[in-house]
């Protein structure tokens, strides 16, 4: 059975090499199992890509994708899965965060009939930012992606070769690969796994690049549109029942002078409704724009195999 694994690498000539040998010696261990990996350079400009071509020489079973810039982990996964062909796909991280000797746990439970297995952490190595922005990912994600409640996901996983055909197919710009995975099946496991400290550096996830990835969701939901038509309405409520109040007291209370400040606090209250409402209009908007003008989803600088190179 050939296990394919993807990588997104980001800065890691450090940690890379370290991870690939850990990969290749846990299937050493396990008979009747064969891995092929493809590690992703998603734009590092230190010597990530050299650190690949050179395991690329050494190992044949590892195939290393340089792509032109950064476009970031999600559109790096997908880079990767378009060029597997295993009878499974994993996806791991190239920090040892997700660690190679948990991989089997993964393995051997998607062969119990699952689609999909998430590996699931009981005990986070993260951050405090991390985990709080963790938090809010599950949170929001069974919201806008229907993501189900029994569910955990995490960045180890596992899915079929089938689930990975379907995936594929997607081309959108800015993919976020769970909201797929979710669309694609409902079949999913887990199984807990330790996660491991990170090795060298720290995250590569700034606050910019977290949100950019949030508002990847709305690729797959209209969740927001629909939250925002109901702020409309309930300002639009409030207003109606401020008006018959201040047409009542006017009545009864003639000489009663209407205060500037209400005014104001109303009027604030009401274009901020608008322009929120109008800001997520915006964004939909933008998003059809960007996937009407083609933007690609990634863009390959060069490939390369055993020996032998590519250059697209």
């Amino acid at each position: 059975m050939l296990i394919s694994v993807v990588i997104p690498c980001y800065y890691s000539e450090k940690t890379i090499r370290k991870v690939s040998e850990l990969i290749l010696a846990e299937f050493e261990k396990n008979d009747g199992y064969e891995c092929e990996l493809v590690l992703v350079n998603d734009g590092s400009t230190d010597g990530t890509f050299e650190e690949i071509r050179s395991l690329c020489a050494q190992y044949p079973n590892i195939h290393g994708i340089n792509l032109m810039r950064n476009f970031g982990q999600h559109n790096a996964l997908m880079a990767g899965m378009n060029y597997t062909k295993g009878d499974y796909v994993m996806g791991m991280d190239d920090d040892m965060q997700t660690h190679p000797s948990q991989m089997f746990k993964l393995i051997h439970r998607i062969e119990e009939g699952f689609d999909l297995v998430y590996g699931i952490y009981p005990e986070v190595k993260n951050s405090a930012i991390k985990n709080l922005t963790s938090i809010i990912n599950r949170k929001t994600s069974r919201v806008m992606l229907s993501r189900p409640k029994e569910v955990e996901s995490s960045n180890f996983w596992i899915i079929t070769s089938s689930v990975r055909d379907e995936v594929i197919r997607y081309n959108t710009f800015n993919p976020y690969v769970d909201a797929i995975f979710y669309r694609v099946t409902t079949n999913i496991g887990m199984v807990p796994v330790e996660h491991f400290k990170r090795e060298y550096g720290s995250s590569g996830y700034t606050f910019r690049k977290l949100l950019k990835l949030w508002l990847a969701y709305w690729n797959f939901s209209i969740i927001p549109l629909r939250i925002s038509f109901f702020f409309g309405l309930i300002s639009a409520v409030v207003s109606v029942i401020l008006t018959v109040i201040l047409i009542i007291n006017r009545l009864i209370y003639p000489d009663l002078p209407i205060g500037w400040s209400s005014t104001m606090c109303a009027m604030v209250f009401l274009f901020g409704v608008v322009l929120m409402v109008l800001g997520i209009i915006g964004e939909y908007l933008g998003k059809i724009i960007l996937v009407l003008n083609n933007t690609p989803q990634y863009v390959i600088r060069e490939e390369v195999t055993g020996e032998e190179t590519q250059t697209q």
